[in-house]
């Protein structure tokens, strides 16, 4: 035999080996549980009962009904895991249900949520359907399992819903190598209810498990362990909140990118129609960032004017070198000559929302609108401090 057929078949056996244990058992034989209690002590008329310590005593009163020995499941719980942001879970609770409140402002989060719940879905191959069922029947179905109305946080007036259930997911366990066989095949059924406070910034989501079928060579069963379906449901849950925080995630990066690539900065007049670079912000705000700009590319403030805003700047351009491209510290220089400058700021609307920013030279004139355009690329990034913040 050689090493390599020899190595195939050692690994053949530790993979029947591993296969064949079962975790929901604990290890080492199960003797204990056909012991017969001890029966109690008898003291002889007229001799002290000895005191027995009741530390270590266990009460009558527990179920006798429950699994002993080998029949115990000792996997641990299930728990919901509430990685999204802003993502909470049902204190005391084993119920497969978890509540997001609102991160996205400009989205609808029951609509945001419904929308992931769907979309895997889809992924899955799984077709759904949406379910229309009145708003207390669905309360009633949120908080079974809950001790309490309160337990769940939900508010009977003015709850949105919206209930969907998935088609059948399929799991087969196929044995043997070159001719397979099915041994085992399992088949779930999801139901996810959503729900949302009347103020929207909140919105739960419950995984139940709705339909179960296992069939195998020995027949098939409809029924499901109790702890499995726990296990099943929040399984399913856990992987819904992953995508709720995936997308949160490409939301937040694709809305970065859009403040990005906004255009804050364009050519434009100023109130006395002289050419100017137009700024979407506020005076005050532009006002109380300009030395940023100015420091960055090269500007060195001399004097200022808070009334009529106006910075009177020196300008020496940068010197650079091939260092500081290796390193990523090179800025973009303004093409200008050294000379002395003013920054006069102006609003130019009434809601304070658009500034005007006019460079005059030292004789008062204004920069002509070539060299605006020339240096509008470094500007439009200065100004817009898209580097900045």
């Amino acid at each position: 035999m050689s090493r390599r057929v020899l190595y195939f078949s050692l690994l053949s056996l530790s993979l029947t080996a591993c296969s064949s244990v079962n975790n929901k058992q604990a290890e080492g034989g199960f003797d204990y549980a056909e012991q017969e209690e001890a029966a109690p002590l008898i003291i002889p008329q007229g001799l002290t009962k000895p005191k027995q310590p009741n530390d270590y005593a266990v009460t009558n009163e527990v179920n006798h009904q429950g699994p002993v020995g080998q029949n115990m499941d000792i996997r641990a719980p299930s728990l919901v895991m509430p990685i999204a942001a802003s993502s909470r879970v049902v204190e005391e609770s084993g119920i497969a249900i978890i509540w997001f409140d609102k991160v996205l402002e400009e989205q609808d989060l029951l609509n945001f949520i419904d929308k992931v719940v769907k979309d895997k879905l889809a992924d899955d191959n799984i077709s759904y359907s949406v379910i229309n069922e009145d708003t207390e029947l669905t309360l009633s179905k949120v908080i079974e399992g809950a001790t309490s109305l309160k337990e769940t946080s939900i508010d009977r007036d003015g709850v949105r819903t919206s209930i969907i259930e998935s088609d059948w997911y399929h799991n087969e366990v196929d044995n043997g190598w070159i001719f397979t066989d099915i041994e085992q095949s399992t088949s779930l059924r999801f139901r996810y209810q959503l729900l949302a406070k009347p103020h929207g910034r909140s919105v739960s989501l419950r995984v139940s498990l709705v339909d179960y079928l296992q069939t195998d060579k020995r027949g098939g069963s409809k029924t499901m362990d109790p702890i499995d379906k726990q296990r099943a449901e929040k399984s399913m849950l856990n992987s819904i909140i992953s995508l709720v925080d995936y997308n949160y995630r490409v939301q937040q990066r694709e809305n970065r990118l859009l403040r990005a690539n906004q255009k804050l900065v364009t050519l434009g007049q100023n109130p006395v129609s002289e050419d100017a670079f137009v700024v979407e912000m506020g005076i005050d705000n532009l006002w109380d960032n300009m030395p940023i700009f100015f420091e960055k590319h090269g500007f060195t403030i001399s004097d200022l004017n808070e009334t009529k805003r106006i910075y009177y700047v020196d300008f020496v351009k940068p010197d650079t070198s091939i260092w500081d491209s290796l390193w990523g510290d090179d800025v973009p220089v303004i093409d200008v000559s050294d000379a002395h400058y003013q920054f006069v700021l102006a609003p130019l609307d009434e809601k304070n929302e658009k500034t005007s920013v006019t460079i005059y030279k030292a004789d008062g004139e204004p920069l002509s609108k070539e060299v605006l355009d020339k240096i509008f690329p470094v500007i439009e990034a200065g100004l817009s401090f898209r580097n900045v913040f």
